[in-house]
C-alpha cells in the first residue's frame, strides 16, 4: 500500500503544531518569545491547516487569507520580516524528518517538492505583502508630512523632528541618495555597514556595495531615476568597513527630497535567512545521502564480511600455492578497499560530533607527519617544517584536526613525484585586531588543473580511479565547523598549496 499524505498530515497534526508553537516561542526571536504560547498555538494551527489545503488539494485560498491576517498582526507589533519568514520555515524543518521516517525515496522527494512549493508561495507572497504594507506606511507618512508643510508651515520643524524620529527608530537601514551621493542615512544603515554617520554622509552610495555587485546596482539606480518608478526588491552583498560582505535586501523609490529628485531606500540584512536556506538545503541533501548510505551499508556490508572471511580462510589453506594464493590475496585487498569506501560514505552521511578543548596546532602538525613517516619513506619524499615558535593555544577538536591534516598530507604525497618535497608552515597573524592561526601545506608536484580547482572540495568529486571524492569534502566540513577557511591554489613554477586559517579569540568556536 502506497504512502498516504492525507493520513500522514492527520496523524501528525497535533505533534507538528505542538513542536511548531514551542520552537516559535523559544528559537525564533525575542518578539515571538514575548507572545503568549496559547496565541502562537492558535496562529500555528491556522497556518498548519492552510498548508494542508495546499498540499492535499492545491488550494491556496486559505493560506492567502492567513498571510493577509498575519502580515497585519506582525507589522503592527513591529516584528522583523526575517523572523516571520523564519517562523514559516519551521514548518519544513519539523515536517521533513517525520516524512523521512515514513516514506521511501520516491515518496520522500514527492513530499519535499510539495512542501517546498507551498512554502515558496507562502514566503514570497508574505514578503511582498509585508514589504508593500511597510513601504505604504512610510510613503503615506511622507505624503502626510508634505501636506502639513503646505498647510501648516508654522509646524515645519516639529514635523521634521517627528519624521527623523520615525526613521531613526526603524530596525532597517534607511537612506537618501542624490546624484549618487548619500545625503541622509539613519542609525541602522550606519550600524549595518560599520561606519559612523559622518563617514557615510557625502560618500558615493556604491562605496558600500561589494565589488561583484556594484555594476548591477548602479544600473538599477540609473534605470530607476530615468523611469521614475519603484524598482522590485533585489538582493546584493553590502560591503562593511572591515571588508566583510553580507547578503542584503533593498527596496528603493524615486521621490523628491528637499526639492531635488532623489532615491530613498530601505535595506535589510538577510544573512540569517540566507544561512537558514543553505542549512535547509544541506539538511535535505544530507538526509537523502544518509538514507541511501544506510541502505547501502545494510545491503553491502554483510555480504562483504562473508566474502572477506571466506577469502581469509582460503588464504590459510596450505594446498593453495603460487598464482592461486596471489589471486586470493588480491581479492582480499579489494574487499578491504570496498569496506573502506563504505565507511567513508557512512562517515560523510552522519553529523559530525566535536569535542573542543585547548590544543597546540604545531604539535598536531608534527604528530601527523610522524604518523605518515612510512608513506614519506615509500616515495622518498622529504618534509620541511617552518612552524611559528610562539604559537598560542586554540580551541579545537584535536582528533578531527589530525584527520584533516592527514587527509591533506596524503593528497600531497600522491601529488609529489618520487624524491619530491613537502613543506608544512604555521604562523600567527593579527590583522585589524583579529588574531588568526594559519597553516600552509605545500608540495612540488604537478599542481591542480584549472578546470578542477573549483570542484576539489565538492562531495564525490575525484580524479583518482580508486577514490570516493569524500576526503577533501570532509576536510572542508571540519575546518568550517571550527569557523575556519580552506583554499587551494597552484604554486609557481609547479606544485600546489593548501591554505587553512582559523580565528583565535573573538569569533572563534
Amino acid at each position: 500500500m502506497g504512502f498516504d499524505l492525507s493520513e500522514f498530515i492527520k496523524r501528525n497534526r497535533s505533534l507538528i503544531i505542538e513542536q511548531w508553537a514551542y520552537r516559535l516561542h523559544t528559537e525564533v526571536g525575542e518578539q515571538y518569545s514575548q507572545r503568549p504560547l496559547e496565541e502562537l498555538v492558535g496562529t500555528v494551527t491556522e497556518a498548519f491547516d492552510a498548508n494542508a489545503h495546499v498540499l492535499l488539494h492545491n488550494d491556496f485560498s486559505h493560506i492567502n487569507r492567513f498571510i493577509n491576517k498575519i502580515t497585519k498582526m506582525r507589522l503592527e507589533s513591529g516584528f522583523l520580516l526575517s523572523d516571520v519568514q523564519k517562523a514559516f520555515e519551521l514548518y519544513r524543518t519539523i515536517v521533513i524528518p517525520l516524512l523521512a521516517e515514513e516514506t521511501d525515496v520516491k515518496d520522500f522527494h514527492h513530499g519535499i517538492s510539495k512542501i517546498n512549493h507551498c512554502l515558496a508561495h507562502t514566503i514570497h507572497r508574505f514578503s511582498d505583502h509585508f514589504q508593500n504594507m511597510h513601504e505604504k506606511e512610510i510613503m503615506e507618512y511622507a505624503q502626510r508630512l508634505e501636506g502639513e508643510v503646505k498647510d501648516r508651515t508654522t509646524q515645519l520643524r516639529e514635523s521634521e523632528l517627528q519624521y527623523k524620529t520615525l526613521v531613526e527608530e526603524i530596525n532597517d537601514g534607511y537612506f537618501v541618495i542624490q546624484n549618487e551621493v548619500i545625503v541622509f542615512a539613519n542609525k541602522a544603515y550606519c550600524r549595518m555597514h560599520g561606519y559612523s554617520l559622518g563617514e557615510v554622509i557625502g560618500q558615493k552610495f556604491y562605496r558600500f556595495i561589494g565589488p561583484e555587485d556594484q555594476k548591477r546596482v548602479i544600473e538599477i539606480y540609473t534605470d530607476s531615476l530615468k523611469m521614475k518608478r519603484v524598482h522590485p526588491i533585489f538582493e546584493y552583498n553590502r560591503l562593511t568597513k572591515d571588508g566583510h560582505r553580507f547578503p542584503t535586501e533593498i527596496m528603493a523609490k524615486v521621490t523628491r527630497y528637499k526639492n531635488q529628485l532623489s532615491n530613498i531606500g530601505i535595506c535589510r540584512d538577510i544573512t540569517k535567512r540566507v544561512e537558514m536556506e543553505q542549512r535547509v538545503r544541506e539538511a535535505e541533501r544530507m538526509a537523502y545521502i544518509g538514507q541511501i548510505t544506510t541502505s547501502l551499508s545494510h545491503e553491502i556490508r554483510n555480504p562483504l564480511s562473508v566474502v572477506k572471511m571466506n577469502l581469509q580462510i582460503l588464504n590459510k589453506n596450505p594446498q593453495l600455492q603460487g598464482n592461486d594464493q596471489r589471486r586470493v590475496a588480491i581479492s582480499t585487498k579489494e574487499v578491504v578497499r570496498l569496506e573502506r569506501i563504505l565507511t567513508e560514505l557512512l562517515d560523510f552521511a552522519k553529523p559530525l560530533q566535536f569535542e573542543f578543548k585547548p590544543c597546540y596546532i604545531n604539535k598536531i602538525l608534527f604528530s601527523c607527519v610522524e604518523l605518515l613517516e612510512m608513506k614519506f619513506k615509500e616515495k622518498e619524499v622529504s618534509t620541511f617544517f617552518s612552524l611559528a615558535p610562539e604559537m598560542p593555544k586554540m580551541m579545537a577538536d584535536e582528533e578531527k584536526l589530525e584527520q584533516t591534516f592527514i587527509n591533506i598530507l596524503l593528497n600531497t604525497i600522491e601529488a609529489c613525484q618520487r624524491k619530491g618535497e613537502i613543506v608544512v608552515i604555521s604562523r600567527y597573524t593579527i590583522d585589524n585586531g583579529r588574531s588568526r592561526v594559519e597553516v600552509m601545506i605545500e608540495d612540488d608536484g604537478t599542481g591542480i588543473s584549472k578546470q578542477h580547482m573549483s570542484d576539489i572540495f565538492k562531495p564525490f568529486f575525484t580524479t583518482k580511479s580508486n577514490g570516493t571524492g569524500l576526503g577533501l569534502a570532509n576536510v572542508k566540513r571540519i575546518i568550517e565547523a571550527h569557523n575556519g577557511l580552506i583554499t587551494a591554489k597552484n604554486r609557481d613554477p609547479h606544485g600546489a598549496s593548501f591554505h587553512i586559517s582559523f580565528p583565535i579569540g573573538r569569533g572563534h568556536v
